[in-house]
């Protein structure tokens, strides 16, 4: 199949030239139709004249006792200008030779013809003119027939019972008629198409106008460059010409939502871009400060021991090379979680994790008041990873531990309905900044804006939120975060496990694994607020 050719014309063209193509069709066809009508009537009309006319001669003939040739009824009264008559040969004294084809098909040859003139005396025919009326039949037949000098007659034969006769009526009047109608039509028709094409192209020109104006517009943002920089202020089309009740309109509307897509979509790439630069910068720096370090603490050894105990010196480079493996799994383990690389499964109870996880945050920072509260509906089970949940958990209170001052109360909460399962880490603390609440769990967001800490208590490398969002996301869940001075809280919601009917009590136990005492626990204490 051959690939079809682009159209070189425009839509203003090609619109232009179908409705004209289509009104000369249209007033063609009207045009033909009405002068076929009206021939078809003259016509009727004008063989029923003849037939009448072929009648009276007849009927004139019979009043009369002349020869064959006695052509006198066209006398009479009622006879037309322009009337023909003619006589046939009717015994063998007169047309011998002829009167075997008479009776054979029913004609006879024309003997005596005469025509009623304009001054309303009869003109006889030249042999000639007889001639053109030769071979008509006389069964009431109508014949058209060229009469040289006479112009085109309308002419019948009949016989019936008395002696055959020929009558003829001119068809001047009725092609005249038929003319003029014609040339009527085609001057109004040629006037009316002109009109037409006119009305039509300013129409189609100013209904065409908006679609015009969304092309320039789609022109004019084809010539941004997009591939590179900050793009934002993208040329729209304008309200007027995005009424979805056209058609026009309607390509308006959704080229104007194609740009906001397309401007969101390199925003956010730009977003993306600025967030990977920062993401290496910072992983650099981050990097760097422990290698640094322990270059450091090496150069001083090889200078001697003088200058430095070699087992402070070992402990130094141990405490740097732990930060950078930490630092390096955490990255790691965020690229598995972005490649979304499937965690193990199992039924994991939130109630004893948190518990753990708690007693685990008491120990490490006894000046904080830990407390714990459970509001359990039904079994807190969840599917998935224990090993990574127990992290994100530890994740939240060291986060809650290390921004907080000594003294703050922290309220871990464990809620379970049929329809989740909440984990809530609640402090009364001083507060995130507000400005940085909406990228709380982006990698590499810190209180503190400078990139280099002295001790782990200045805070972490940015990353352990970060951590906590994407394995949340990675088992079905999410994570929110509220914050006001004086009340901060971090929720996570889970989906919950199917609990079948050998699964624990609603409320399990929760004991510790060795003597250290547990944290505080209350039973059904409300757990909710902000954080």
């Amino acid at each position: 199949m051959r690939p079809r050719l682009p159209e070189r014309r425009s839509l203003r063209t090609r619109l232009l030239l179908f409705i004209g193509v289509t009104l000369v069709v249209v007033c063609a066809a009207m045009a033909l139709t009405t002068v076929l009508a009206q021939r078809a009537y003259l016509m009727g009309n004008l063989d029923q004249r003849v037939t009448d006319a072929a009648e009276r001669s007849q009927g004139g003939l019979q009043r009369r006792t002349g020869d064959d040739t006695d052509l006198g009824f066209l006398n009479e009264r009622g006879q037309a200008v322009g009337t023909l008559a003619a006589r046939f040969a009717a015994d063998a004294d007169t047309a011998a030779a002829v009167h075997a084809d008479a009776d054979a098909d029913g004609t006879g040859q024309v003997i005596a013809a005469q025509v009623v003139t304009d001054d309303g005396t009869q003109r006889t025919l030249t042999a000639a003119q007889r001639a053109a009326l030769d071979g008509i039949a006389t069964d009431g037949s109508l014949h058209t027939r060229t009469i040289p000098g006479l112009g085109t007659y309308r002419v019948t034969a009949i016989a019936g019972d008395g002696v055959p006769v020929l009558t003829g009526l001119p068809m001047d009047d009725v092609q005249d008629m038929i003319g003029g109608l014609v040339l009527i039509e085609a001057v109004a028709g040629a006037l009316g198409l002109a009109a037409a094409g006119v009305v039509c192209a300013v129409v189609i020109r100013r209904q065409l106008r908006p679609l015009g104006r969304v092309a320039a517009t789609a022109v004019e943002v084809s010539r941004v460059p997009l591939g590179r920089g900050a793009v934002t202020g993208l040329t729209r089309v304008r309200e007027r010409d995005t009424y979805p009740g056209s058609e026009a309109g309607q390509v308006g509307a959704a080229l104007n939502r194609m740009i906001d897509h397309v401007e969101s979509s390199l925003a956010e790439r730009q977003r993306g871009e600025e967030r990977m630069r920062r993401f290496l910068a910072d992983a650099s720096h981050e990097l760097r400060t422990p290698l640094a370090s322990i270059a450091g603490y090496a150069e001083l050894m090889n200078r001697g021991t003088q200058r430095i105990e070699p087992a402070l010196a070992w402990r130094r480079i141990s405490a740097e090379s732990a930060r950078m493996t930490g630092l390096v799994e955490d990255l790691l383990l965020l690229a598995r979680l972005d490649e979304g690389r499937p965690l193990q499964s199992a039924e994991v109870d939130l109630a004893a994790l948190v518990a753990e996880a708690v007693w685990d945050a008491r120990a490490a920072g006894g000046d904080h008041d830990w407390q714990l509260a459970l509001l359990l509906d039904t079994p807190a089970l969840v599917l998935g990873d224990e090993a990574r949940l127990h992290q994100v958990v530890a994740n939240l209170l060291a986060n809650a531990r290390v921004h907080t001052p000594a003294g703050t109360t922290v309220v871990v909460s464990v809620e379970a309905t049929e329809a989740h399962c909440v984990i809530r880490v609640r402090d009364d603390g001083p507060g995130i900044p507000p400005h940085l609440l909406p990228a709380v769990f982006e990698r590499f967001t810190r209180g503190d804006s400078s990139r280099s800490r002295g001790t782990p208590a200045d805070g972490g490398s940015g990353l352990g939120l970060a951590i906590v969002a994407a394995i949340a996301a990675a088992h079905g869940g999410r994570t929110d975060v509220r914050s006001v001075p004086g009340r901060t809280e971090f929720a996570l919601t889970l989906p919950p496990s199917h609990v079948s009917s050998e699964a624990p009590s609603a409320t399990p136990s929760v004991a510790p694994a060795s003597g250290v005492p547990r944290p505080g626990l209350r039973r059904g204490a409300p757990a909710s607020g902000p954080r």
